[in-house]
């Protein structure tokens, strides 16, 4: 499973970095989180908001940072 969390560098997208690194180590998933800043590549996924979380290649929650519970429930259902 590749696990990426893509966004502009703000302080909003390195949250959902951290948080995703955090949800993945407590699910004990042995996948590194990439953080990608390119913004060629969100809008390749077809996103126009950032903060993304994206499973594989394509987006699973986009435009906010919600808690850590919801993360991990989000790459839970991902990785069926």
């Amino acid at each position: 499973m590749k696990i990426q969390v893509l966004g502009s560098g703000c302080s909003t997208c390195k949250n959902l970095y951290e948080l995703t690194k955090k949800a993945v180590s407590e699910l004990g998933i042995d996948n590194e989180v990439e953080y990608i800043t390119d913004i060629a590549k969100i809008v390749e996924m077809g996103v126009m908001s950032s903060p993304v979380l994206a499973v594989n290649g394509k987006p699973i929650l986009t435009g906010h940072v919600p808690d850590i519970e919801k993360i991990k429930k989000l790459l839970q259902e991902a990785k069926i």
